[in-house]
């Protein structure tokens, strides 16, 4: 296995798949809901697009053909996340959902962004 030991973490049973899946299943509700309660379809699409994305990442990483990808597609990941952090951010300063809806979602878009700057930062010095 060598150097492909950072695949190893890279499995089902893993935080970061559990976590970015139950984010993309929070952001396709809060999809359904933005758009058919409140009728918005501008912001409740880019949420859905970066929110789904970064488990998708994630999962695509799997397959990463090296280290250097590996790090790459997980890097995208962060970025998709940070970004759904600000649509989420957008949506609540724009009183498209309430507060305590924000928070919840806003929490676990920070944990799971949390945990990628820390896969992108340790795979970074295990180089």
């Amino acid at each position: 296995m060598g150097s492909w030991k950072w695949k190893i973490m890279m499995n089902e049973n893993n935080p970061i798949h559990i976590k970015s899946y139950a984010l993309a299943l929070r952001i396709v509700q809060l999809y359904k809901y933005l758009i058919n309660e409140k009728k918005e379809f501008i912001l409740s699409k880019q949420v859905l697009r970066s929110g789904t994305s970064v488990g998708a990442l994630i999962k695509e990483s799997e397959h990463a053909q090296s280290k250097a990808d590996f790090i790459h597609k997980m890097n995208i990941a962060l970025k998709e996340a940070n970004e759904t952090v600000y649509w989420l951010e957008l949506l609540k300063d724009s009183e498209y959902i309430e507060e305590d809806i924000f928070n919840s979602i806003q929490t676990d878009a920070t944990e799971v962004l949390k945990i990628l700057i820390s896969i992108v930062k340790t795979s970074k010095q295990n180089k």
